[in-house]
């Protein structure tokens, strides 16, 4: 340390006697205090003992480096604590700039249609619906290990059984873990998988029109199509069906007679008809080509961060009243922002909706 100890005064100047020289040995400017025990001996005489202030004040730092020492292995156990809950406990859920870690991009691909393609299509599968009405194709978001799916409600309601291909080709049974039509959201569990590949869900409040996005999901049943785009405008309002119509399930590309993707925007009715039950949400608006078979989907950004799940598009062809074959993307595709899915994500973990 660069400050003295010593309290001031400890070395006094004494008075001078004829020649100018001080007097030796000078005379001791108070009576010694005689020490508990032999004091150490030097070259020049017992060494004088320590003042009891310079005593006291040696004792207060020791007992606060003390002090903080054990408030640091208090405070380091309960971080520890804290940490391996959120170690074992599931992904974060709550809304806002939290990002949900998962498959990343690396820094040599970031940024690249095709860095993101590679990264992300292990992480979107492809989705089977069996209901009454036949059978209909979406795409899901595969956001544990152990197999949950996002995907949207329209894709799954009414399925009595519902089949999951990986990207490697691997197929599994999902049973619904919960629903909320109002958000046209619903999560799925693959029956018996592990060890999967996660996405990591973004921030969709940093979103800017304009942003570059890639869209990957299984069109027509074609599993891990990749198509990029920009955001083309944010917080559209969009309308889907709720619930199946008839007992037909309002999932993609249905066979055996059932309708395709009902739609509502701008007031009108597109890809079938909505029916009676319905919900509307804002949405992000894309011109990456989306098909019917991409609901349930990622829309990405550049850092390979799921940004929203591809829900509904807009087809002139279909609104104009034509056959269903001509029905195609116009480059007006809608998304659920991720933050609608993070902040229920919960609810839905728990079987519930809102």
């Amino acid at each position: 340390m660069t400050e003295s100890q010593r309290p001031s005064g400890e070395y006094p100047m004494y008075p001078s006697y004829g020649n100018g020289e001080a007097a030796y040995p000078p005379p001791p400017s108070y009576q010694p205090v005689p020490p508990a025990s032999p004091a150490p001996t030097g070259p020049f005489g017992p060494a004088p003992a320590e003042p009891p202030a310079a005593r006291r004040r040696v004792r207060k730092p020791v007992a606060l480096v003390a002090a903080v020492a054990l408030a640091a292995a208090i405070v380091g156990g309960g971080t520890a604590t804290v940490l391996g809950r959120l170690t074992d406990s599931p992904a974060p859920t709550a809304a806002g700039s939290g990002v949900v870690p998962g498959t990343t991009v690396s820094q040599s691909d970031k940024g690249t249609v095709a860095g993101v393609a590679k990264a992300l299509s292990p992480t979107i599968v492809e989705i089977g619906a069996t209901s009454t009405a036949g059978q209909s194709t979406g795409s899901g978001v595969v956001i544990t290990s152990d197999g949950e799916i996002v995907t949207n409600n329209h894709v799954i309601a009414d399925a009595s059984q519902i089949k999951v291909t990986l990207s490697t080709g691997r197929t599994y049974t999902a049973d619904v873990v919960g629903t909320d039509p109002d958000k046209d959201l619903a999560l799925i569990k693959l029956q018996g998988a592990s060890g999967l590949k996660t996405a990591t869900l973004g921030d969709s409040s940093q979103v800017a029109v304009g942003d570059q996005v890639v869209a990957i999901g299984s069109p027509e049943g074609l599993t891990g199509t990749v198509t990029s785009g920009i955001v083309s405008a944010l917080d559209r309002d969009v309308t889907v069906a709720k619930e199946g119509d008839n007992g037909q399930s309002q999932g993609q590309e249905q066979q055996g007679g059932g309708r395709q993707w009902p739609f509502e925007f701008g007031g009108q009715q597109f890809n079938g008809d909505t029916g009676e039950s319905t919900t509307t949400y804002k949405a992000i608006q894309t011109d990456a080509s989306l098909n019917p078979g991409n609901s349930g989907g990622a829309l990405i950004n550049m850092n390979g961060e799921i940004i929203g799940i591809n829900s509904a598009m807009y087809s002139a062809s279909s609104a104009a009243g034509q056959g269903s074959s001509a029905a195609g993307s116009v480059g007006l595709g809608f998304a659920i922002p991720v933050n609608t899915l993070k902040a229920d994500l919960d609810t839905l973990r728990a079987g519930n909706g809102s």
